[in-house]
């Protein structure tokens, strides 16, 4: 049984109630399927009357907001320990690369990492506990969470639920289609994530090589 076959057993305010705890605690900093259950559950509503769009929209964007949010405090109050720790129980997703490559985007873009770091599976749960740990001003940070929740949340949503209306009849035979589409774009991002941060972890070896090798060429200065 895959996830929407799953999904058609639960009542639609479980299904709210699922939707919007799981993109809060993905966006929280916990690697969870959150795009995939949102995709489902679009899916989901467009072929069954049961389950309002809106209302799975507006569960959706309350949970990325909220949960981003809590990871944000999370992280002001942890700080780099908080990484260190998560790089121990989740060291796919929070290794030294990774960590490094979100840094790299934090420094680049700012706030806008925030907004855009909503689009890419790995980024979603790195923007909130990082936006912290590196104390961006917390309005900036709000700014960006709330525009990226609804346009991410609330979008995918309603152009799946839309699309899922307009082919109703054919998404009935190939509704695996959705989940398959989602699947490839998440693979792709965390893909490219995780060349990055091959490339960036490479890098810091080097470096500290470098300096270690620096350090140790360096002669001692005689004492006057």
């Amino acid at each position: 049984m895959h996830v929407q076959e799953w999904l058609e057993t639960v009542p639609a305010v479980s299904i709210y109630v699922l939707v919007g705890v799981v993109i809060g605690l993905e966006s929280l900093g916990i690697p969870l399927p959150g795009e995939i259950i949102l995709v489902s559950s679009a899916l989901l509503a467009s072929q069954h009357g049961e389950i309002d769009p809106f209302i799975l929209g507006a569960c959706a964007t309350a949970g990325a907001i909220i949960g981003d949010s809590i990871g944000y405090a999370i992280g002001r109050k942890g700080g780099r320990p908080l990484l260190a720790w998560l790089g121990g129980k989740f060291p796919k997703h929070f290794s030294e690369g990774h960590i490094a490559t979100a840094e790299r985007s934090f420094e680049k873009w700012g706030m806008w990492a925030v907004f855009f770091g909503r689009f890419v599976a790995l980024l979603r749960i790195f923007a909130g506990p990082l936006a912290g740990v590196l104390r961006m001003p917390y309005w900036k940070f709000l700014t960006a969470n709330v525009l990226g929740g609804i346009l991410w949340a609330g979008g995918t949503t309603a152009v799946i639920y839309y699309v899922g209306v307009v082919a109703e009849s054919w998404l009935k035979r190939f509704s695996w289609l959705g989940l398959v589409v989602a699947l490839l774009i998440g693979l792709v991002s965390m893909l490219v994530l995780k060349r990055k941060a091959k490339k960036v972890t490479a890098e810091n070896a080097t470096a500290r090589a470098a300096a270690a090798e620096g350090e140790l060429g360096r002669e001692p200065v005689p004492a006057e």
